[in-house]
């Protein structure tokens, strides 16, 4: 590898690369191999991946230009802040000391591994990162005081080495021995004859791992001419990374992706193949003629909205507010509903104040089925689809209509239901506590608190070995009691004083400095009043509480002239009778499949259409075609993901058919009921399902 970086001039990391992205836990794990292979006389290599890069310039010999590396900078760039760590440590060896090997003095590391001696400028430095990392890595090599905003991977990466080389136990012969025996593949390419984006994506690296972004990224620049990827790059992607900021872009990007793509495609990726989405969706627009441009633009325009809706980048602090609410109930599956809500806000279609309105309104939904527990696996499908169903003449009143449509999984829990799991269930274990403590803390308030400045206390503790006075409270029941109503909302406050209330009776919370007397929450109104806390105190603040809660979070009014189907769907205009073949024993035998298939969930709904019988959750999940002595149904699932013991059912992804799916299986024998139910009620669940 040294051999590598010594004959190369110049190694230069092309902008549509990620950052250097390498953490502690991947160079500790390099010096280790290195210091291994330095110890052991046996091993006369270690091997340490690849690196690919294109020569610019491979029948050009009178002129040196740059590799651009395209697999391999991540190693490249560690080894190069070993070397340079290492130099320095050199260096401060007690003048007299001899070098571990003679090719290893601090001038031959520098001078052969880091820095072209003979040139200025950039022209300097062997290796040059992406614009993000570059400024930090040339002051690292040429000493210099590092940039106001530095990339931390470099020079938190570098300091590493330089504190483990400064180490009286480290050995600086074996880290010299183990680099002389870094073994790499040296691939280069030809730019006329390779394709460097294919071979990029078939790479196995043994670095860490390729983001989905990252692959989308080099995608979009790979393949442009060098003018094209750097305002690509800068007038797109830079942006994009910088509003995203360092730690949202790594953990986050994929995410926003995904909801762009389900945004423009009507189709939501698998977590593990946004990039492949996106190289389809990209592909199949500039087979229309599309620019690469118009896309990476496009992209760049819903990735500020994703900024203001999910990082806290919203400007307007009505919308901010709406928005923050949405992220503290960690409420993701609605971002490619917010993302297209977001976009007819700012092209004018939709007003400031009816997305508020409706921001609160999904919130509500999504909250009131939170404290309700009931399952979150179908709201991706849900929100995915949601605007299908939206008026845009009538954009408030129609999110109101399909929100209070939904039915059975997806229904709006209503009043009734809130506030008996309010009053009822265990709050204190609930993940979104907090955010329940603080709205009502803070409901109508125009000087806002900051829970964040209190402790969850129980007023009657949690402790089972309750003082006599607890007990004398509780009455006789006091195990049973404090069971059932320790964890409920009527138990729990907000204190600032909670080590001093510890266990204490009430009247002792009550009357003390700090207690709920002097209180000034709003949660503690009317708990210096009481006597005592018992189990029908507990009750009544509760019920209090959820009241309260129901303002907070109200269920929308229906609004005059939508229908109370919630769809605004139309009736196909064909029945049964369209279907000829439904006679005789056939019909007896769809009938028995109907009813079970209706039974699965009273969401589901039947629609005869002119050639086959459709039946659908969030879409169609199974297609039916009545033929001449049995029933043949196409379920809209992926083959690979069905468990047939029997093998009935076959793949039928990319051929043409009546229906809907990539499976089909016939039923034509009333024993066969239960299997075809048992494939069918899988394509239900795949697509109600996440």
């Amino acid at each position: 590898m040294l051999k590598l970086i010594q004959q190369g001039h110049q190694f230069v990391i092309p902008i549509y690369q990620r950052a250097y992205s390498w953490t502690a836990a991947e160079c500790d794990q390099l010096l280790a191999d290195i210091e291994r292979a330095g110890r052991d006389d046996t091993l006369t290599s270690h091997f340490t991946g690849s690196i690919v890069y294109v020569e610019k310039g491979l029948s050009n010999l009178t002129t040196q230009e740059p590799h651009l590396v395209i697999d391999g900078q991540q190693r490249m760039t560690t080894v190069m802040l070993l070397v340079s760590a290492l130099a320095r440590a050199l260096e401060s060896l007690p003048e007299g000391t001899p070098f571990p090997l003679p090719d290893f003095s601090p001038r031959k590391l520098r001078n052969r591994y880091l820095v072209n001696n003979d040139e200025e400028g950039d022209d300097y430095f062997k290796l040059l990162l992406s614009e993000k990392d570059r400024e930090t890595l040339k002051a690292v090599i040429g000493r210099t005081p590092l940039p106001s905003n530095p990339s931390e991977s470099v020079s938190n990466n570098h300091q590493r080495f330089l504190d483990h080389l400064a180490k009286p136990s480290t050995d600086l012969g074996n880290v010299c021995r183990g680099l002389a025996k870094l073994v790499v593949v040296d691939i280069r390419l030809d730019r006329a004859s390779d394709n460097p984006q294919l071979i990029f994506e078939s790479m196995n690296s043994t670095g860490l791992q390729l983001s989905q972004a990252d692959l989308i990224r080099n995608f979009v620049l790979m393949g442009q001419a060098p003018p094209v990827q750097e305002k690509l790059y800068n007038t797109y992607w830079r942006p994009m990374e910088t509003d995203f900021g360092q730690a949202a872009y790594e953990k986050q990007f994929d995410d926003f992706v995904r909801h762009y793509l389900t945004v423009v495609t009507g189709e939501i990726p698998r977590f593990d193949n946004v990039y492949g989405a996106y190289k389809k969706h990209a592909q199949a627009f500039r087979t229309e003629g599309v620019e690469i441009e118009a896309l990476v633009r496009e992209l760049h325009a819903y990735a500020k909205r994703y900024c203001a809706v999910a990082l806290g980048q919203e400007d307007d602090k009505l919308l901010a507010a709406a928005f923050q609410d949405l992220r503290e109930i960690k409420a993701d599956v609605v971002y490619p509903l917010l993302l297209e809500l977001y976009t007819d806000y700012e092209h004018g279609l939709l007003q400031r104040d009816d997305l508020v309105t409706i921001v609160e309104m999904v919130t509500s939904y999504i909250f009131r089925r939170a404290v309700c527990r009931v399952p979150t696996n179908s709201l991706n499908r849900t929100f995915s689809t949601f605007t299908k169903a939206i008026d845009k003449e009538r954009y408030v009143e129609s999110v109101q209509a399909h929100l209070l449509g939904l039915k059975s999984y997806r229904a709006f829990p209503s009043d009734e239901d809130f506030k008996d799991e309010l009053t009822k269930a265990n709050m204190y274990n609930f993940k979104r506590r907090s955010y329940l403590l603080r709205r009502l803390e803070n409901f109508d308030r125009k000087e806002h608190v900051s829970i964040e400045d209190y402790t969850i206390e129980h007023i009657l503790p949690q402790n089972e070995k309750l003082s006599a006075q607890w007990r004398e409270d509780l009455g006789a029941d006091w195990a049973q009691i404090q069971e059932r109503c320790v964890h409920t909302l009527g138990n729990l406050t907000l204190t600032g004083y909670n080590s001093e209330y510890s266990d204490r009776p009430f009247a002792e919370k009550r009357d003390m400095e700090g207690g709920f007397r002097e209180s000034p929450l709003r949660l503690n109104r009317g708990l210096g009043t009481l006597e005592s806390w018992n189990e029908v105190t507990i009750r009544k603040r509760a019920e209090r509480l959820a009241a309260q809660a129901v303002d907070i979070w109200p269920r929308p009014v229906r609004p005059e002239g939508f229908p109370h189907t919630g769809g605004s769907a139309t009736e196909s205009g064909y029945s049964i009778e369209d279907h000829p073949n439904l006679t005789g024993p056939l019909l007896t035998l769809f009938e028995k499949f109907r009813s079970r298939v209706l039974a699965l969930d009273e969401v589901v709904t039947e629609t005869f259409l002119k050639r086959y019988i459709a039946y659908k959750a969030e879409t169609n999940f199974v297609d039916v075609v009545a033929q001449s002595e049995r029933l043949k149904l196409t379920l809209n699932m992926p083959f690979e993901s069905l468990h047939d013991e029997r093998a009935m059912a076959w793949d039928v992804t990319g051929k043409g058919k009546a229906g809907n799916g990539n499976v089909q299986v016939v039923l034509g024998a009333e024993e066969d009921v239960d299997h075809v139910l048992g494939l069918v009620r899988q394509a239900y669940e795949y697509q109600v399902g996440e």
